[in-house]
This record gives structure tokens, sequence and C-alpha cells, in this order.
């Protein structure tokens, strides 16, 4: 199968960025777009592809509070590419919005960053830029007309750990503007470097994905096992989701397998989430590049998602949960 990711670079690479700081795209404007409005549950605009703009530019989430006072950081991440990870955080994004909650998605891919392409965004800055200093967080932060913003990805720049005291300072500062959304979904890169594995110890919640295949399943474990022998918490909140399934006893299976052998030899408690079904709107939806929720709000991989943030909201947040522990937790060593 076509790695999903691998796809939508290349309509970027077919496509030049933006010129005025992602507040407008070729695709097109706001035209009589209906946006996606998070405070009526069930509703899913029509607005066309492309239309996110500077959150910057008017009334956004920044300037108003957390509805509990304490930001749920969620990590999304997955062993190995191309098994619908970043698909699976943007859905997961619009799910929440659909419960009013305030959502950022931050793209933590500091080499191949494809959310902003999924929701068919090319801004002109991203994470980059704010590590730099060239720019702020409130310049680089991108609203969408689904009712998310995100964090445009940073390209080029290979390890949070490179910065120099400066730089690192200046991000923990940069990154305390997104505290008052209700939701953060960081969507890491696939794999097991000190990027991601410290993205997955900061989180309140770290959502490992996999699939049925037998390497998505081999590297998921990869990354359980790396948490057990390198981290000292016993409990980090690590979830499981298996992603494109054919059936319930088919993502059980894999659920069961994964779950038990993490108790049984690492002494590690991963709770399974839930499953995502292999549905054909999936795969439209990423051509069109536009969420799935988006799509066909009733599709069979929409009513997972919303499963899956149904039971997130079910569970608690840890003691030490919350955007200032994710701080100490992130940057530990500072």
């Amino acid at each position: 199968m076509e790695d999903q990711a691998e796809r939508l670079r290349e309509i970027v690479r077919q496509r030049g960025p933006a010129g005025n700081g992602g507040d407008s795209f070729t695709s097109g404007g706001f035209g009589n777009a209906i946006p996606f409005s998070p405070s009526i549950p069930g509703t899913l605009g029509n607005s066309p592809p492309g239309s996110g703009r500077s959150a910057g530019s008017g009334t956004d989430l920044r300037f108003r509070p957390a509805r509990d006072g304490k930001t749920r950081i969620i990590t999304v991440t997955s062993g190995k590419g191309g098994v619908g990870k970043t698909n699976l955080s943007v859905n997961l994004a619009l799910a929440y919005a659909r419960l009013g909650k305030k959502v950022v998605v931050m793209d933590a891919d500091l080499g191949l960053a494809n959310v902003n392409v999924i929701l068919d965004v090319i801004p002109k800055y991203n994470l980059y830029h704010v590590i730099r200093k060239q720019k702020t967080m409130r310049e680089i932060l991108v609203e969408t007309d689904y009712g998310i913003s995100i964090v445009p990805g940073a390209s080029g720049f290979s390890q949070i750990a490179n910065m120099n005291d400066d730089e690192r300072q200046n991000f923990i500062n940069e990154l305390e503007t997104l505290s008052v959304a209700d939701i953060i979904i960081i969507d890491t890169s696939a794999g097991v470097s000190s990027n991601v594995m410290d993205f997955i110890a900061a989180a309140d919640d770290a959502v490992i994905v996999t699939t049925p295949e037998p390497t998505a399943i081999t590297d998921a474990y990869g990354i359980i096992k790396i948490i057990a022998t390198e981290y000292e918490s016993p409990n980090m909140g690590l979830k499981l989701v298996v992603n494109r399934v054919k059936s319930v006893a088919e993502a059980k299976k894999v659920a069961d397998r994964m779950t038990n052998i993490a108790g049984q030899f690492l002494n590690l408690k991963v709770d399974y989430l839930g499953f995502v079904y292999d549905d054909s709107a999936v795969s439209l939806a990423v051509l069109r590049q536009r969420p799935f929720m988006v799509i066909d709000p009733k599709c069979k991989a929409s009513l997972c998602v919303q499963h899956i943030v149904d039971r997130m909201e079910k569970s608690e947040l840890r003691p030490v949960g919350g955007f200032g522990a994710m701080m100490k937790r992130l940057f530990r060593k500072s």
C-alpha cells in the first residue's frame, strides 16, 4: 500500500507557498464558506479547502483561558511511518472541537510536516522560525475553518536537544501561548528519536498508533519497550489505537497481544483506547486534502474517532498533568 505521507508530500511539492504568512492560499480564500462550528455538536462546515488563516488576524483562542484552567496534552506517535498517525491527530482534534473544546494541533515532525497538508493549508512560517526567534507563536499559529488551530511543523530542524540555552528559553516562553487551549494534540514523527520520546514523556496521554501489519506492531512495541526501560514513571498515560482494521475481532487481537506483552514482560500498563476501521472515506479525504470527519461525519472511521474521544473524555488527567507539567517534563534538563 502506498504511504499516505508520501502522497501528501508529493501534493505539497506541486504547489507553492502562501505569500502572506498563511493568510491566503492558491486553492481559494474564504468565499461564502460555512465554517465548522465547534459549539454546535454534530455540525461540520462545507468551507472550501485552503482557507486557513493566521490566528493573529482576529479573535482566537489565545485570549481566552482554558475552561477548567488545565490544558490536556495528547501526544500521538507511532513506531512505523504510514500507519495514519497524522490523519488520526487531525480528526481527533475535530472530534474534540465538536465537543466545544478549544484545540491546537502542533506538528512536531521536525523533518517532514504533514498536518497542514491534510487540511490543505500551506503556511509561510512554522516552528523553525519560532525556535530561531524569527517569529512568535502568535504569528505562525494558523486558524482553520474546521474550528481548530494548527502550529505548522519545523522542517529542517533536527533536534530539540540541539537548541542552545537562549533558544530553549524562548521556545518555552512561546509555548506558553498555547496554554489557553483545552486540548493540545502533538503529532510527532514516526520512530524513536529523542524528539519523539521527549514529547511522549511530556504528555498527559501518549497515544501509540499501529495497524495489524506485523512490522507496525513490532515497531509500536519497540517504542513501548524503550519507554519501559529508559523512563522512570511506571504510568505515563500510554494508550493504544489500532488503525485500519477489518473487524472488531482483528483490532482486539492486536490490542490484547500488545497490552498483555507490555504488562507481562515490561511491567508497563498500556490502555487499549479503541480502533479505526479501514474505510474508503479516509483515502478519499486524503486525496481531497480535507479531514474524513468533514468529508463524511457518519462514516465508520469518523464514528470510531468520536468513540475514541468519548473514552478519552471519561479518563482523568494524571495528578501532575497540565501545561506547566508538560514544560517541566519536556525540558527536564534545563
